[in-house]
């Protein structure tokens, strides 16, 4: 089986039982690799560059070496190469627990219980929840599903596109080791900043991707493009811009403005201000549906593509067999004549 259809098979049915089981709850292998670059980086950390940069090859390294050898354990065994990319999949995809999570505080909020909203926003972003109101935690939801829909799903499916397992265990590695040390406090701000700087890298075709997606499926297309040009730009991380401005267009609200980190104070330009209203409770569920939407699309997008490169090259190699054999009898040929003409000549 070629590895597109491979990718194509497996990635459905991970993303199939990411839909109808969420994450693992026990053994989660994002989360076994979390543990292990925590004890790379008890043995490595130093306020240094550098270090950093060997914590991040380390790591992200040695996930995408070890998904490669296991790729390669199972080539030319079909059935094998699909279970393995549907497991990874499934492991490295969080669509279902995002909108989990961000409907479990919806629900709060709609409840008036603003105590247990606070309480449960932590487990989604690391906002502090105390100096926020329920607007404000409406808006630090919407704003966190619009990234994660980036971050949990779309960046994840695109590299698997692009390199199949190792694609799909590279991306959530370097993902990860960003939440774990890419952040400016004192202790991260040099060590960090490899990984840093590479999750900007990686993030940069899914973020675009999944923010031309919300233009597509948002319902409103001219706010979405006409908020993704106009604030994009001017948020801070260059990825989280335009998932956030092509959403905030898209749901018809205004997102960014002034957030609080534990100790630490943002002060964020304003996404789609001119045209966008403040984040009701209820623009959470329409959020995670347009969060959804967007996963679905960026699974056929993806898949299509996987697809199409994937006879490119095939078609590739059957030309080059073609002129290969052309050329093979040519020369079979020429061979032919001039032996007859040597007999004659006898």
């Amino acid at each position: 089986m070629r590895a597109d259809r491979v990718f194509a098979y497996g990635a459905t049915a991970g993303l199939i039982a990411d839909a109808l089981l969420g994450d693992p709850r026990r053994g989660h292998p994002v989360a076994g690799f979390g543990r292990a670059a925590a004890r790379v980086e008890s043995l490595l950390w130093r306020d240094d560059r550098g270090r950093g940069a060997l914590h991040t090859l380390v790591c992200a390294g040695g996930a995408v070496g070890a998904a490669a050898l296991t790729a390669r354990a199972v080539r030319g065994r079909p059935a094998l190469a699909v279970a393995l990319t549907a497991a990874t999949a499934w492991s490295v995809v969080g669509g279902t627990s995002l909108g989990r999570e961000a409907r479990a505080i919806g629900g709060a909020l709609a409840a008036g219980d603003l105590e247990v909203a606070r309480e449960r926003l932590p487990h989604l972003c690391g906002r502090d929840p105390h100096s926020l109101d329920g607007p404000g935690i409406a808006r630090a939801v919407v704003e966190s599903v619009a990234e994660n829909t980036s971050d949990a799903v779309v960046g994840a499916l695109v590299w698997g596109a692009i390199g199949g397992v190792p694609g799909l265990v590279g991306f959530r590695a370097v993902n990860t080791l960003d939440a774990m040390v890419g952040h400016k406090s004192p202790r991260y701000r040099r060590y960090g900043w490899a990984s840093a700087r590479l999750d900007d890298l990686a993030g940069w075709p899914g973020a675009r991707l999944t923010a031309a997606l919300a233009v597509a499926a948002g319902g409103r297309p001219r706010a979405a493009v006409r908020a993704w040009r106009a604030d994009a730009g001017r948020h801070p991380s260059p990825n989280a811009g335009p998932v956030e401005a092509s959403f905030a267009g898209a749901l018809g609200v205004r997102l960014g403005g002034t957030l609080a980190y534990a100790g630490r104070v943002e002060h964020r330009p304003v996404l789609n201000g001119e045209s966008g209203r403040d984040v009701r409770g209820a623009d959470i569920e329409r959020a995670v549906r347009l969060s959804r939407r967007v996963s679905t699309l960026a699974l056929g997008v993806c898949v299509a593509g996987r697809m199409l490169a994937g006879r490119v090259v095939a078609g590739r190699v059957v030309a080059g067999r073609g002129v290969a054999g052309t050329e093979a009898g040519a020369v079979v040929n020429g061979a032919a004549r001039n032996t007859v003409r040597k007999r004659g000549r006898a």
